[in-house]
């Protein structure tokens, strides 16, 4: 059931990359799909163990793997930074052109 509600996510966030024609909501719709595969990949992460890897008084349990804690931070601060990137071109781009509407702007750009 929880993979449907991550699958979901991340189609809301690809029907908007393709739908919207707004570059703000391109870029919101981008990270809401980023956030579902963060999220399913988490999902998927967490069910090989319950318990951090931290030395205690557990013993003989299964302990959640940290490398994929690792990848999904980096990933995270990965998104964070592409988004800001992003959001820094279309400021760029809005000092040129009154609308920031993707047939607008080809409209306005070509030859």
């Amino acid at each position: 059931m929880l993979e449907a509600f991550v699958f979901a996510t991340v189609l809301c966030g690809f029907f908007g990359i393709i739908l919207k024609k707004n570059l703000v909501m391109k870029i919101v719709s981008m990270d809401v799909m980023s956030t579902g595969v963060i999220a399913y990949y988490v999902l998927i992460a967490s069910r090989v163990g319950l318990f951090t890897p931290i030395l205690g008084k557990a013993k003989n349990v299964e302990y959640a793997d940290p490398v994929p804690q690792a990848v999904i931070l980096t990933a995270i601060v990965i998104g964070f930074s592409i988004q800001a990137l992003m959001l820094v071109g279309v400021m760029k781009l809005s000092r040129d052109n009154p609308t920031l509407e993707t047939n607008e702007i080809e409209k306005n750009n070509t030859p």
